[in-house]
Formats: structure tokens, sequence, C-alpha cells
């Protein structure tokens, strides 16, 4: 299973045009494990799995991937820049505002709803961030 994992992302790294490494397959690997992980949630993932990893080298190949399109760069207010694998859907997010849970959540109604603004002022949209705040049932009891 692991092994088909990696060669998919060998495949989606050299569709983009990117090197496959060992450092660079571990670092998709942990941001589809874990959605809307933190570079220290990444980088703690990657430590685990092959050893050893800069946080340097953490930042640069998460930058790489958010340009080339492999990997979405998210960061609702007042958190840390989170990244995620799902990408090319116009999908939202809704954030608990006491423990920072986070879950993604479809677009509501339509094709692309949120993307017929009221007024475009000229601008070509193609893509819209909602963010939903609230508490989460723990949080509500806690």
């Amino acid at each position: 299973m692991r092994e088909a994992a990696e060669h998919t992302i060998e495949a989606q790294l050299r569709s983009r045009g990117l090197q496959v490494t060992a450092q660079r397959i571990a670092v998709m690997q942990a941001v589809t494990a874990s959605p809307h992980a933190t570079t220290e949630d990444v980088t703690e993932h990657v430590v685990a799995n092959i050893g050893s990893i800069s946080r340097q080298a953490v930042y640069d190949t998460l930058g790489v991937f958010v340009e080339k399109g492999l990997v979405r760069r998210i960061q609702p207010s007042g958190s840390a820049a989170r990244y995620e694998d799902r990408v090319g859907d116009n999908h939202h997010h809704l954030v608990c505002r006491g423990c920072g849970l986070m879950f993604d959540i479809d677009c509501a109604v339509g094709e692309t709803p949120c993307l017929t603004a009221d007024d475009d002022h000229g601008f070509s949209i193609d893509e819209a961030e909602v963010v939903y705040w609230g508490h989460c049932p723990t949080c509500q009891t806690g």
C-alpha cells in the first residue's frame, strides 16, 4: 500500500517537472497523511519516517509544492500556515475558535457560487476563500 502511494507521489512530482527525492516524497506523504498540517507537523512526520530533514528544507519543499499546484497553503486568521493536498476544487474550511480543529467544507450550492461576485471590478476571479468560524462540540461544553 505504502509503495503504491510512493509511486503515485513520484508520478505527481514528475508530472510537475520536479525531481523525485526521498525528502519530497516524505513531505508529500506527511501532507497527505495529515490534512491541514503545519510546517512543524510536516517536519515531525518526515523526521519520524526518514530520520532527518531541516525545517528550512520543509519550508522550501512546501513552497515549491504550492507553486506547482501539488499542495494548497491556507492560513486562517490567527493560525500558522497549514498545508493540504486537496487542490483544484473550490472547497472551504470550518475552524474551531477554541482548539483550532479544522474541516474541509464543500462549496454549498451549485457549481462555483462563491466565484460570482456582486461586482468583480474587472477581475477574472478563479478562487474564493471562505472560512466558517465557530466552536466544536468539545469546546462548546468546555
